[in-house]
């Protein structure tokens, strides 16, 4: 199973990283699973990282390098944003209009992967994985 990492994932990741994939490892391991990233989710983690609350605090605490030298260090895929990315329409639309969301979404179908999320608004598109219940 080809299974992309989900912006929130990343997240989690960065509180422990080494440790965040033992669960998802466990489960995913018997499908012999290959775990990828997205450009468009660092370039989220990014502007998120840059952005500031009106206090002047940072909204994301994770400097989107330094995950990438993480995800380096656990072998992950990495893969690029393409033009065919950017303008392929979702054949599942969305609920919502997060353009985050669809870019992943649309990058997992052009590239034949299922998207990883415990995103709510995610959960329940046919391209989305979760993990819940496997425990």
């Amino acid at each position: 199973m080809r299974v992309l990492l989900d912006t929130s994932y990343l997240y989690d990741f960065m509180e422990a990283p080494g440790e965040f994939f033992d669960f998802e490892l466990r489960i995913l391991v018997a499908r012999d699973a290959q775990f990828f990233v997205s450009a468009v989710s660092i370039w989220e983690m990014r502007l998120k990282f840059n952005a500031r609350h009106p206090s002047g605090m940072r909204k994301s605490r994770f400097d989107p390098e330094d995950a990438v030298a993480a995800l380096e260090r656990q072998g992950v895929t990495f893969l690029p944003m393409t033009i065919l990315h950017a303008a392929r329409p979702l054949e599942t639309p969305l609920g919502h209009r997060d353009p985050f969301d669809e870019l992943l979404l649309v990058t997992a179908q052009e590239e034949g992967l299922r998207l990883l999320t415990i995103d709510r608004q995610l959960v329940g598109h046919p391209l989305a994985l979760t993990l819940e219940g496997y425990a």
